[in-house]
């Protein structure tokens, strides 16, 4: 159901609506959502205190060969935060959808046509790859990297996000948190999606149950994948002024795709690393 909030920008999106699902390619259902949307919230629309990706992964890419025998492969895409646009999810699902009667000569041709659509959605070049399904050393799971926030016997109000929650000490540290309890909902739908969270950062210590007090705010929040992980960043840039911070957020797969932005001021690119509930 569309949330009656939602803004006026994006009704036009398939996201909350009855959609035919198309078999055929169709790569006008990919849509557009204009990442300043959210950050003239955040007051970074002219310049952002981060670099990053999203790293999306569709698990049910399938398409046929030129005798019309199926095919199946992991798809990754890799989008530069820095890029005008974030893609839908909804339609994103739609347009991988769109494939599965399509005959495709090989799977590069496939990858080439990935790229050029999802580049021209998201408004610059998208990285674009192909797995095996038996490419196991790719997806393989990992426990996540950091101290583990989430068995802090802490007592919680608050389910909108609240920067002030947030305290730190005095002692300068380097520290990697990890928090499995990561939820926010869709904008325009309300249905929940699932993560977890990595927080690297380097400066005066952020208070362990101050952290995870402010990252249990977002479980009422209605806002897209992409945009909670840049007001997470924000939020504690803010609010606790380290001198080195990275955010990075695991979400769970939804239609068959899962999304893992990333956000740092002095990290590189991550290597993808698949959680246990992706």
């Amino acid at each position: 159901m569309r949330d009656s909030n939602t803004p006026a920008s994006l009704a036009h999106l398939s996201l909350g609506k009855a959609s035919q699902y198309i078999d055929q390619y169709s790569p006008e259902l990919l849509q557009p959502v204009p990442r300043s949307l959210n950050r003239k919230d955040l007051g970074i629309v002219e310049q952002q205190p981060f670099s990053g990706v999203d790293i999306w992964n569709g698990y049910e890419l399938s398409w046929l060969n030129p005798k019309g025998k199926p095919c199946v492969a992991v798809l990754q895409a890799i989008v530069p935060a820095d890029s005008p646009n974030l893609i839908e999810s909804k339609s994103f699902k739609l347009y991988l959808n769109s494939f599965n009667q399509w005959k495709v000569d090989n799977a590069e041709q496939l990858r080439n046509i990935l790229h050029q659509d999802l580049s021209r959605c998201a408004g610059t070049s998208v990285e674009v790859k192909l797995f095996s399904l038996d490419d196991r050393k790719a997806f393989q799971v990992h426990p996540g990297e950091g101290e583990l926030l989430d068995n802090l016997d802490i007592e919680v109000t608050q389910y909108q996000p609240q920067s002030d929650i947030l305290k730190c000490g005095h002692t300068v540290v380097k520290r990697h948190h990890i928090s499995h309890l990561l939820k926010s909902n869709c904008l325009i739908t309300q249905q929940p999606d699932w993560g977890s969270v990595n927080i690297h950062y380097h400066g005066r210590e952020i208070l362990p149950e101050s952290l995870l007090r402010y990252l249990i705010t977002f479980r009422q929040h209605n806002e897209f994948h992409e945009q909670c992980v840049e007001r997470i960043f924000c939020d504690i840039l803010n609010q606790c002024h380290p001198d080195k911070l990275s955010v990075y957020a695991r979400y769970t797969r939804r239609g068959g795709l899962d999304i893992s932005p990333f956000r740092s001021n002095f990290e590189q690119q991550p290597k993808f690393e698949r959680l246990l509930r992706q």
